[in-house]
């Protein structure tokens, strides 16, 4: 029986990519030359090499602002962007916080609210999961992930403590994620896992369809879910 459902939130229930290429777009100006997808995507890449500066015990734990911020000078370098001036860089950073969840996550999270828990249990800090929820009118009982364990997937400090804070046995707490690889770190710690399709996640560069390995559902997007929970 499953009781809680824990959340990955960035590509499973807000939509990064196309914020941030919105929001690049807006804020560095009309270049016709800036393909603001591309710089979305660049930006995403150097995600995973950040945290793993965390995660590898390098430097004590930093917000995933404080890593956007440290990853940015680099993309606009890479896109040959000079000259932004540091309120315009602040802002970017905050467009990770103005992001549109996909069409199907608010209905689907209050129908799956009416018979379970539900926490965020993302790479993103507090106030970031905060904010993206009151933008797209997200109702959670907790909030989870980085901030609450004070490291990154896929450590295991975030799987356990969301089973501890919600005080659910593992197989009665559900890890909901776009991507294979957070669900097997989470099964891994004794989690129920459910696949969420995705394919737009990366615009162009497509999404993951199906899960990679075994999981205890898989649905074409939350709603779906929310069916077979019989929500």
């Amino acid at each position: 029986m499953i009781r809680a459902l824990v959340f990955d939130v960035f590509g499973t229930l807000v939509d990064w990519r196309s914020g941030i290429a919105r929001e690049a777009a807006r804020l560095l100006g009309p270049d016709p030359s800036l393909d603001a997808g591309a710089f979305a995507d660049a930006w995403r890449r150097r995600y995973e090499p950040a945290m793993e500066t965390v995660r590898s015990g390098a430097r004590p734990f930093v917000d995933l602002d404080t890593l956007q911020a440290e990853s940015l000078p680099r993309v606009l370098a890479e896109f040959g962007i000079a000259d932004v001036p540091d309120a315009v860089r602040r802002d970017l950073v905050q467009a990770w916080h103005r992001l549109d969840a996909w069409p199907d996550v608010p209905d689907a999270l209050r129908r799956l609210r009416t018979r379970h828990l539900l926490a965020p249990n993302s790479n993103g800090h507090v106030r970031l999961m905060v904010d993206l929820a009151r933008r797209n009118g997200l109702i959670f009982d907790a909030i989870l992930g980085a901030g609450h364990s004070r490291d990154y997937k896929p450590k295991p400090a975030l799987y356990r403590d969301a089973v501890t804070a919600l005080g659910f046995a593992p197989a009665e707490t559900l890890m909901v994620a776009a991507h294979s690889a957070d669900l097997a770190a989470a099964a891994h710690h004794g989690l129920s896992t459910a696949h969420i399709a995705r394919p737009r996640e990366h615009g162009p560069g497509g999404g993951e369809t199906a899960p990679a390995g075994p999981v205890t559902y898989a649905a074409r997007d939350l709603a779906d879910l929310a069916d077979q929970l019989g929500c």
